[in-house]
């Protein structure tokens, strides 16, 4: 069957495949450029390419796209499970922990490390996941740090200026201290990037060795009082919030 002319109007091929839950928008990219994808049964390997789901047959692997319903959740992460979704290792995943997971193709948005807690969100929804984890769209991701020592001042300063790491400047958003204890303080650090074990690494940069760190907000949607490996799903209001909390941040910054 020959390629039918792809409506200018239609939407880019990796687009729909993170919709449709086979991934986050790089991961369906990758599925795009190694020629996992056909179009009409042609294979399809340009990242520009668009396509009418409607009107046209997208196969993956050589099997129709499924048309799943797709799902969020929010989850209380405890200490020591993981976020990818293949762990040689065979330890908990987040995804394990999602009740009636079956054939969703969930994943996580973004990570949070081994020995960190707090909210993840998981999903099948690939263009959400996007939005939420590319730099460019800023949402911010709140935590709940604590720390060695009684951080204040200068440190505090350092933390909103930017901390040189290998990957370049991370800096936090805001910071504010929420209390100290003997040997020990809370902090509450607010980030817009998520470079991998961020805040751990600068604030081991500038001497204050991470004791225990919680994500208690993604955007607009809080842990709150969720309990230690609790599992919801997110509302309406949830889902259209952090949808649009990521597009006001980008008609503020184009």
């Amino acid at each position: 069957m020959p390629l039918k002319p792809a409506d200018p109007r239609g939407e880019r091929i990796q687009k729909v495949l993170a919709a449709a839950g086979l991934g986050s928008r790089r991961q369906c990219e990758e599925l795009i450029t190694t020629g996992r994808v056909e179009i009409d049964r042609k294979v399809v390997t340009e990242l520009g390419s668009r396509v009418d789901a409607a009107a046209q047959e997208i196969r993956v692997d050589g099997q129709p796209l499924p048309r799943t319903k797709l799902c969020y959740y929010a989850l209380n992460k405890p200490a020591g499970v993981v976020c990818t979704n293949s762990d040689p290792a065979g330890r908990t995943r987040v995804i394990d922990m999602i009740p009636q997971a079956g054939d969703l193709r969930l994943f996580t948005i973004g990570r949070l490390d081994l020995s960190s807690e707090g909210l993840i969100l998981v999903t099948n929804d690939g263009e959400l996941a996007n939005l939420l984890t590319h730099p460019r769209y800023g949402v911010e991701k709140t935590y709940r740090v604590l720390v060695a020592g009684r951080p204040e001042g200068e440190i505090l300063m350092k933390l909103r200026r930017g901390v040189h790491l290998a990957e370049g400047v991370a800096r936090a958003e805001r910071v504010e201290v929420k209390s100290h204890h003997k040997e020990s303080t809370t902090l509450e650090i607010v980030l817009r990037e998520g470079k991998n074990r961020e805040i751990r690494r600068i604030l081991a940069r500038l001497g204050h060795k991470v004791m225990k760190l919680s994500r208690i907000a993604v955007g607009p949607v809080r842990l709150g009082e969720m309990p230690v490996g609790a599992v919801r799903k997110l509302t309406k209001e949830e889902i259209a919030a952090l949808r649009g909390g990521a597009s006001s941040h980008i008609s503020r910054n184009d």
